[in-house]
């Protein structure tokens, strides 16, 4: 049996491997030569990242496709690159130092179920191997957007505390990693607690002397695509036909929906609005309970992060008009960072928008959520300064 399996690797390495044959990464391109833009996932395998990866790997303006995490990369990599899209996939993974990698290694390891060692390269094509920290280097070289799902989800018997003291040492880790190998790129940071994970963000880039406060965007879009399609709901109409501004934060009474700015204009009663209000706010939880403990909002995240991530690209494209709403650097209140809406172009968020009239419902709200933002903030920059 052993025999037998190692013919097959043997036959199908040479396959991959023809005598004579050398495809430098340097000369990679994408298919058909297209133009688009470098996009790296950091956390590409995870339960938000793969869903990602296959909504990215289909983005026309994407070209390049970055694939990075500590474990099962690879096989995320080698299953969206079967897809006949434009971006051209590499992964990244960590290595085991001393190993040397190559295609037959990559082969055996899958086929017999093998924790595979670093690897990258343009799948099939290209095998290169890296030893520690140059893994995240590599996959984060010359990137134009970088997009940050990776940490981990809150587990029975973990507090609050325990998740924010794992998630942002990644962050902190990834984001170094940004700073010295493409510090002009666009960061789209999900990894929650986003209303913190910025900050640390924030205070990395600023350690590193890299830091541009439009370059940095927390990806609240699952917010918004809650509250188009929840408000959508009540009112009869396609989500896709509803605009609903969410301001504020990225968790619990810190998402602040301005129902009284929903284009097509309308008007909710009081019990309506307490509704709407409620069921965005808490729209993680009732996916987490449908669930039943078997995951958290994987889907939806992905797709708002891919629908944000897009609006991102055709900002750098130079579309006009692309407006989103985003954890940003803010003057928009006394909080050093907001969530609302922004213009996005060249730059990044090259313009930050006032929040507009307010009703006397969102007034109170918009208290309430300031103060527990005030808490996340600081707790974010404390993690770094401390």
């Amino acid at each position: 049996m052993e025999s037998s399996s190692s013919q097959r690797v043997a036959r199908i390495a040479a396959h991959l491997n023809p005598p004579n044959f050398e495809l430098r990464r340097e000369e990679c391109r994408a298919k058909g030569g297209a133009p688009g833009f470098k996009v790296a996932i950091l956390g590409a395998a995870g339960g938000i990242g793969q869903s990602l990866a296959l909504l990215m790997k289909m983005n026309p303006l994407v070209s390049v496709l970055h694939l990075y995490d500590v474990v099962n990369s690879p096989g995320v990599t080698a299953d969206i690159s079967h897809m006949d899209t434009t971006a051209v996939v590499m992964f990244f993974l960590q290595v085991k130092e001393g190993e040397n990698i190559t295609m037959l290694n990559l082969l055996y390891e899958c086929m017999h179920g093998l924790t595979l060692s670093y690897y990258c390269g343009v799948f099939i094509f290209q095998v290169r191997g890296f030893l520690g920290q140059p893994q995240l280097e590599a996959a984060l070289t010359g990137m134009d957007l970088v997009v940050i799902p990776a940490g981990v989800p809150r587990k029975p018997g973990m507090t609050r505390d325990d998740l924010f003291n794992i998630n942002a040492g990644i962050v902190r880790t990834l984001c170094e990693g940004v700073a010295k190998c493409c510090p002009n790129a666009v960061v789209n940071l999900i990894s929650n607690p986003v209303n913190s994970t910025v900050p640390i963000a924030a205070e990395v880039f600023k350690k590193a002397g890299t830091y541009n406060p439009k370059r940095l965007l927390g990806v609240t879009t699952l917010d918004v695509t809650r509250a188009n399609t929840f408000v959508g709901e009540v009112l009869g109409l396609d989500p896709k036909m509803v605009d609903v501004p969410v301001v504020g934060g990225h968790a619990g009474v810190t998402i602040l929906p301005l129902l009284s700015q929903v284009k097509p204009p309308c008007s909710f009663t009081p019990e309506e609005t307490e509704y709407l209000t409620k069921r965005i706010q808490d729209g993680g939880t009732e996916v987490v309970q449908a669930k039943a403990g078997a995951g958290s909002a994987t889907l939806s995240m992905a797709y708002a992060a891919a629908k944000f991530a897009d609006a991102c690209l055709r900002g750098l494209k130079g579309d006009a008009g692309v407006v989103e709403c985003a954890f940003v650097a803010s003057e928009v209140t006394e909080l050093p960072f907001f969530a609302s809406k922004v213009r996005l172009g060249r730059a990044g968020a090259e313009e930050v928008y006032q929040l507009g009239p307010l009703n006397e419902y969102e007034r109170i709200g918009l208290e309430k959520a300031k103060k527990e933002l005030a808490e996340s903030i600081q707790k974010g920059t404390n993690f770094i300064k401390k």
